[in-house]
């Protein structure tokens, strides 16, 4: 049975009877959505569809829609037990907070009269000010005036300093002639002329100098008169910002549970952090917050992406993602307490059973076939490894085994040396990108074309590690060759060459629009989960360490 509909709790528009309820609740941060939630989201997205505001606004059916939005839906169960579920949106939607359908925000910033409207008044003055003390005509002439001051006067000083060095060159000249020719009343006559001249230059290098210091210290005075008044209004600014932030920090406030709340400086002074731009208006937090409010209890959670992606971070409409890490994990820690929630599938050492088979061994490497979910190295709360294993097997090894790694998720060869000096040959040709590499792929889609390279800047996601982000402005370099091998049932085998190796790096060039536009199948961060991701490093060739001949490895996926 569910609930009817109750201010902004919605009822499942199909029966529910059959479906078994999640014993625990949904843990935010990694998970497949529970059906209860599936259905939601997909009575949700029904709703996005058939309202023509919002069909409109994302224009699902053309090339122009606006930048997709992230929506969330939460099941909950009233005091009879009986079940709906909440909507709500990451951040504003079309420009405000208050829709139907929708829960509100924890702290509705634009709530009129309130003081953060009133503050932002005359934030905006300040920046109108600044504005136009920084394009006034007369700042921006005094400006040039003192860069061609500075100019000048380095060209004249610099001219007169090249005239002393010439005359100085001929005075010797002089005095080496006068002391062969001249007796030596004469030449000491001579010596002191010569002196004089010197003394005299210097003293009108002085002058030059004095000249263009004043000259230059009088348009700085010009230019200084418009920075002290800049510099005076954002230090102002800066102060009342700063006080705007904290107050805002204390009035989101978030319930959890047990019945307990904490706000935001809170919640984040706890991890010795200031809480980011926007930390409380993604959706999990809202919805959580009105069911507490509301005396509802949660029962699944499932967030997904609807419209266009943005043009950094990577979402795929109609796709399921976890709460974003730098914004949600602090929140959602304290609004989690008291909820029996599902175990982090992240601490679950997933590989502990998979074995690491050995491709090729001697004395000084040796080169192992890694499966997908095995570290290559120790992580913080998994130890199990590729380099743990192969350290146990070796304890007499003398080099630092790990020469490079593969994503955790990514199956395929590695190389590990048994010595310092293996080591450090292998990784000079790393590092100088001698090292030839190969990879096979599965992508979730059609690729357009057959081969290309890709090239885009990427960058960590600082509010969702581990997730990187296209960046042209912050990014490092990287690109990757690729080369289409077949097309089948809607999918593309494809060959990856990486030419640069950040982390991420083939994930996010197949599934980034800039790239192939399509993610490789299983890929639970940039398209969508199933049983692995479908990235294998089928082939490597490398200077052998002690042989200094070519060797190589290959060794074909299993999908």
């Amino acid at each position: 049975m569910s609930i009817s509909y109750i201010h902004k709790i919605s009822p499942f528009s199909c029966s529910i009877s059959t479906i078994e309820r999640p014993k625990k609740f949904t843990f935010p941060f990694f998970y497949e959505p529970h059906a209860l939630a599936i259905l939601a989201a997909e009575d949700l997205q029904q709703y996005l569809l058939n309202s023509s505001r919002w069909n409109a606004y994302f224009g699902i059916d053309s090339d122009v829609f606006e930048q997709g939005k992230m929506f969330g839906v939460l099941v909950v169960e009233d005091a009879d037990g009986n079940l709906g579920y909440l909507s709500a949106f990451s951040g504003k939607l079309d420009g405000i907070n208050h829709h139907d359908k929708f829960v509100p925000p924890v702290f509705d910033l634009l709530k009129a009269g309130g003081f953060f409207l009133k503050e932002e008044v005359f934030l905006n003055e300040f920046n109108a000010e600044i504005l136009k003390l920084e394009t006034d005509e007369a700042y921006h002439l005094s400006l040039e005036t003192l860069a061609k001051n500075i100019q000048q006067g380095k060209l004249d000083i610099e001219s007169f300093r090249e005239t002393m060095r010439l005359t100085k060159q001929k005075r010797k000249q002089e005095r080496t002639q006068s002391k062969r020719n001249d007796s030596t009343d004469a030449h000491k006559l001579v010596l002191e002329d010569l002196a004089k001249q010197s003394v005299h230059l210097k003293y009108q290098l002085k002058v030059l100098t004095e000249k263009w210091d004043g000259i230059i210290n009088h348009a700085q005075n010009k230019v200084d008169a418009f920075t002290k008044q800049i510099q005076t209004l954002k230090a102002e600014r800066k102060v009342r910002s700063a006080a705007l932030q904290n107050k805002i920090f204390t009035h989101y406030t978030f319930l959890n549970n047990n019945g307990a709340t904490k706000d935001l400086k809170d919640i984040f002074s706890q991890f010795d952090i200031v809480p980011p731009a926007g930390a409380g208006e993604c959706a999990a937090p809202k919805l959580l917050h009105f069911a507490y409010t509301h005396q509802l209890k949660p029962i699944s959670l499932a967030e997904f992406w609807w419209g266009k992606s943005p043009k950094s971070a990577i979402r795929k409409h109609g796709n399921y993602y976890p709460a974003c890490r730098g914004k949600c994990e602090p929140i959602l820690g304290h609004m989690l307490e008291g909820l029996d929630v599902d175990d982090n599938p992240m601490l679950v050492n997933q590989g502990e059973y998979l074995s690491l088979k050995t491709v090729y061994e001697d004395e000084d490497i040796l080169v192992v076939n890694k499966p997908a979910e095995l570290l290559s190295v120790p992580g913080k709360t998994i130890k199990d490894s590729v380099y743990t294993r192969v350290l146990n097997q070796y304890p007499e090894a003398t080099g630092p085994l790990i020469i490079h790694r593969l994503d955790m998720s990514t199956s395929g060869i590695l190389v590990l040396a048994k010595t310092k000096a293996a080591h450090k040959h292998i990784q000079h040709q790393f590092i100088h990108k001698h090292i030839q590499k190969r990879y096979i792929a599965l992508l979730d889609g059609e690729v357009k074309g057959e081969s290309g390279i890709i090239n885009l800047p990427l960058r960590v996601d600082l509010n969702d590690r581990p997730r990187q982000l296209v960046c042209f402005e912050h990014g490092k370099p990287s690109r990757t060759k690729w080369q289409v091998i077949s097309r089948k049932g809607g999918k593309t085998r494809i060959k990856f060459f990486p030419i640069t190796g950040r982390t991420h790096q083939l994930r996010m060039h197949a599934a980034h629009p800039k790239g192939l536009n399509t993610p490789i199948v299983g890929d639970d961060l940039y398209g969508v989960k199933t049983n692995r991701l479908h990235l294998h490093a089928e082939y490597i060739e490398f200077n052998h360490p002690r042989t200094n001949e070519m060797v190589s490895f290959q060794v074909n996926p299993e999908f």
